[in-house]
């Protein structure tokens, strides 16, 4: 396969990005630099809320924000992009219809991925954004493969966005904390699967056994943009 260049859409936020960046570079078979993706990166931090986009029908205000982001990909030569933020996939077909580049969707990577290696009939836990929660993106992405959808209830959701935002600015908190939660739909919902449905939550360093019950998009995303772009994943 041609090598191919990949666009980063990211931003959202700055810390998600980061490690985003350097998951493609840990797991792409490389031996020299030249090895590696050429990569456009657009850390575009001032992007408008996706969860606010959503829950208060900002949409608008978001697209015409990303626009000019996709004019840059098209001077720039990239031929695929990537969007290390779930909530901002509710609007993945207006942003598709944007740019002639084919834009990655983690949403559905992701759902094949676990529909793929573990079959239908999975229950499947959505820790995500109040925003990516009420747009119902991953829940009707899981119906449409025969995967049922578990979202949390309000004090369980609150405490997933709590933690989310905990990270977003920088605030110290316990893994413990996280994993409690994953425990939680494990053993009192009966979920076989857990989506870490916000690029945030990819950034928690959570034990090895409750990681087995987790699917990451972010490492869905990850494999996606690195074979997409002609190369080998590790």
């Amino acid at each position: 396969m041609t090598k191919k260049k990949l666009g980063i859409l990211g931003g959202m936020g700055p810390k998600a990005t980061s490690v985003f960046f350097e998951k493609i570079i840990s797991n792409t078979v490389a031996h020299k630099d030249q090895d590696h993706l050429d990569m456009v990166i657009l850390n575009h931090a001032s992007l408008p809320d996706r969860t606010v986009s959503i829950l208060e029908n900002k949409k608008q205000e978001f697209l015409d924000a990303v626009r000019q982001d996709f004019m840059l990909f098209d001077q720039s030569g990239v031929s695929n992009i990537a969007i290390p933020c779930n909530t901002s996939h509710y609007l993945i077909e207006e942003m598709q219809s944007m740019t002639d580049i084919n834009i990655i969707n983690m949403v559905q990577g992701t759902v094949e991925y676990i529909r793929d290696k573990f079959g239908e009939h999975r229950k499947v836990a959505i820790l995500a954004t109040d925003g990516t929660i009420q747009s119902g993106v991953y829940e009707n992405e899981c119906k449409k493969h025969g995967i049922e959808p578990f979202v949390p209830n309000k004090e369980l959701q609150q405490k997933v966005m709590q933690t989310i935002y905990k990270i977003k600015s920088d605030v110290d908190f316990k893994a413990s904390e996280f994993e409690s939660i994953i425990n939680e739909v494990i053993t009192k919902e009966n979920c076989t699967d857990v989506i870490l449905g916000c690029t945030e939550l990819s950034c928690i360093d959570i034990s090895e056994e409750l990681k087995s019950y987790c699917v990451d998009p972010m490492d869905i995303l990850v494999r996606l943009s690195i074979t997409l772009s002609g190369k080998t994943t590790i």
